[in-house]
């Protein structure tokens, strides 16, 4: 019956024609649907459930029949039930229909006129808002039209998860015009029947009640889709939840969830307002908003007390935060499937946000499957999607194990395109993939791997940079050259991290010449320029200090017994012995190393006045840098990889600082098919056959 029902989305989009003429936008059209649409679901829903009822246990007494209806908690509209009046109905006359319209919304029970936003004059939110947009399309004089439109489509015949069906197609639609996030709510059929495959892959029929969570529900597309399809297979009793912050999508949930047995959908924002906190479920499915900054909601996730979150991701991106949250309410043998964009495999280096919290994924060993979808295969946008399948209770045989199922090319073209979905999976496509998971082996389109594979070092290590004979600065130097300060303890000699200096001058060479510095503690300026020395230090000496480069400005530090500078060459400090007091010049290279200038004001004490303070160091010229390394878990064999790889790689002298492991999943590498280069004999061939056919070109043109 599913495929009867959408001979009416056409019907629905009919009802847009009045919109365009009445000169709405197209991207409001969203919001001057959905209410009719609601109300349309609502109404054949109730007329469905009277009709059963009556069946069951007649009508003759309409008092009863009422009581036992109210009964039922699926809403009521005595305007209907009791006179059995419709939509069409009331549309019969546009004379009275404005009376008979309102009495009609009027009569539905307090909680569908709150989520239709039937009252005005509330504070509160009014969902679908039907009362306003009913008052905007009547001041265009397009109420009846519109109102009657919708009334001639009759949803009655049809179950409530073939008018799930049917409102996803709507919902699709709504997504492409009004510039939704991409991929935010909308679940293609499709993909909701391969999670369902999945998902029914994994239990087993029994009277136990099967707990479902959604906590980015929308419109609840994907949480009853799911639902619905685990129905078609198991006997087995389900109970919805779900939750969602979008107004009228919101409503729509709500209002499918009172025509199911068990079903309970909350309003607000999943990642602050920890509705279901107490929960755990049975499944949990998702499609959460991916590129979506939180920003807005940043100290109530900081402050967050119920420990759902280890680390935080990029603020620009929640993706993360909804998949800690699903993972908190997910039971000890409990299976989830989550929709991502790539930027969760990958994102974030060791020790980043995005990093720890995969880290804490596969360390928790919750990771089952990565499926790697087609392009183009959801609604509004054209990117790689990944369906990640978490297990809390996995397997002994698969413990420690991932398998990644590349089902990118598993698709086929559509006929025509629905908005910028190009491509869906079929049957055969889904089954390839379901026996792929629960086979669990390598095959052409998957691997298996340890999940250890996934882990790295990111060990920092400090470079010690060297000149051309592979020398660096000394620290300290052997013996104490000029100006140079050795510290001694009791015992022995204590490292120093630099080379003070006390110069008489620095020499700089700039466009204008040679320019020296011989003030090394000022303590005067010039009041018609400066209100102070600490403003003469902050206005002209740090910047210009600031601003020497003794690599680019050939620079020259001259003390009274030397004179040092940087061979870019040779990549050295050249120390040149002797100074004001000696003419002979003997050029030692201490090797690789800075020449680091400082400025400091220092403010006055009891016996010293305030002053600016130059100084001159030399350092070696250290380097941070970061080594990504193969990770084993057991502590001896990675330290051997990390030795073995330093050993290999790095020629400079390092010392070890910070290691941190991370984890990432790239798809490409691992699906990775390099193009076949041809023979260097064919390609020859080809060559000369287009020599051939130039020179026969050639004389045909001659002639």
């Amino acid at each position: 019956m599913s495929i009867n029902i959408l001979k009416y989305e056409s019907d629905v989009w009919r009802t847009a024609d009045l919109l365009i003429g009445a000169g709405i936008k197209q991207s409001d059209f969203p919001k001057y649907m959905m209410p009719y649409f609601a109300l349309l679901m609502v109404e054949s829903r109730l007329i469905r459930e009277a009709n059963r009822l009556e069946e069951e246990i007649g009508k003759d007494s309409i008092d009863d029949f009422i009581e036992m209806f109210q009964l039922e908690g699926l809403g009521y509209n005595d305007y209907l039930i009791r006179t059995g009046k419709t939509l069409k109905d009331i549309c019969k006359n546009d004379k009275t229909f404005d009376i008979d319209f309102h009495a009609y919304l009027k009569s539905f029970d307090s909680e569908t006129k709150y989520l239709l936003g039937v009252d005005k004059g509330t504070e509160e939110e009014k969902f679908l808002d039907i009362s306003g947009v009913s008052g905007q399309l009547k001041k265009k004089r397009i109420l009846f039209e519109t109102v009657k439109a919708w009334s001639e489509i009759d949803l009655t015949p049809f179950n409530n998860s073939e008018i799930t069906t049917l409102e996803e197609h709507i919902k699709r639609k709504w997504a492409d015009i009004s510039a939704e996030t991409a991929g935010e709510q909308y679940t293609p059929d499709d993909i909701i029947s391969l999670i369902s495959e999945l998902i029914a892959s994994k239990i087993k029929d029994n009277l136990k009640f099967l707990t479902l969570y959604d906590p980015t529900c929308g419109g609840g597309n994907l949480l009853f889709g799911v639902e619905d399809k685990i129905k078609q297979k198991f006997k087995r009793p389900t109970k919805t939840f779900g939750e969602d912050w979008s107004d009228s999508l919101y409503a729509l949930a709500k209002i499918e969830s009172r025509f199911r047995a068990d079903s309970e959908i909350k309003y607000g924002n999943t990642l602050t307002n920890i509705s279901f906190i107490e929960k755990r479920f049975d499944i949990v499915v998702a499609n959460p908003p991916y590129g979506v900054d939180w920003k807005g909601y940043q100290k109530d996730i900081q402050n967050d007390t119920t420990e759902r979150f280890v680390a935080l991701p990029s603020i620009s991106d929640g993706q993360l935060l909804f998949t800690q949250h699903i993972l908190y309410h997910l039971a000890n043998d409990g299976l989830s499937v989550v929709v991502h964009n790539g930027s969760t495999l990958f994102s974030g280096d060791a020790g980043s946000g995005e990093s720890t919290i995969r880290k804490y994924f596969f360390d928790q060993d919750w990771v089952e499957a990565i499926i790697q979808m087609p392009t183009d295969e959801f609604f509004n946008t054209g990117i790689y999607t990944y369906l990640w399948v978490f297990n809390k209770n996995k397997p002994a045989d698969r413990k420690d194990k991932v398998i990644l199922i590349n089902a990118s090319e598993l698709y086929e073209p559509l006929k025509k395109s629905k908005g910028k979905k190009r491509k869906q999976m079929n049957p055969d496509n889904r089954a390839a993939i379901v026996k792929a998971f629960t086979e669990f082996q390598d095959n052409e389109f998957c691997k298996v791997f340890d999940k250890w594979h996934f882990y790295y070092n990111r060990q920092g290590v400090m470079l010690t940079n060297v000149d051309v004979n592979g020398k660096s600065l000394e620290m300290p130097m052997k013996e104490n050259r000029a100006g140079a300060t050795l510290r001694e303890s009791k015992a022995e000699k204590v490292e120093e991290k630099s080379i003070k200096l006390n110069p008489i001058k620095i020499q700089v060479q700039t466009d204008n010449g040679l320019v020296e510095v011989e003030d090394f503690e000022i303590t005067d300026f010039d009041k018609t320029k400066y209100a102070s020395l600490e403003a003469r230090f902050n206005e002209e000496v740090k910047p210009n200090i600031a601003a020497l480069d003794y690599k680019e400005q050939h620079l020259k530090v001259v003390t009274n017994q030397a004179t040092y500078w940087y061979d870019q060459d040779k990549e050295t400090i050249i120390e040149e012995v002797g100074g004001k007091q000696t003419r002979s010049l003997n050029a030692v290279e201490l090797g690789c190393g800075k020449i680091v200038i400082k400025a400091a004001y220092k403010k006055p004490t009891k016996t010293k006045g305030a002053c600016i303070a130059i100084t001159v160091e030399l350092t070696k010229d250290l380097q941070k840098d970061y080594e990504i390394i193969p990770y084993s878990p057991h502590e001896i064999e990675n330290r051997q990889w990390i030795s073995d790889f330093m050993a290999r790689y790095v020629t400079k002298p390092f010392e070890y600082v910070d290691n941190v492991v991370g984890v990432e999943i790239n798809f490409n590498k691992v699906f990775y098919k390099p193009e076949k280069l041809r023979k260097v004999s064919s390609i020859n061939a080809d060559l000369e056959a287009l020599e051939m056919e130039l020179a026969n070109l050639e004389k045909e043109l001659a002639l």
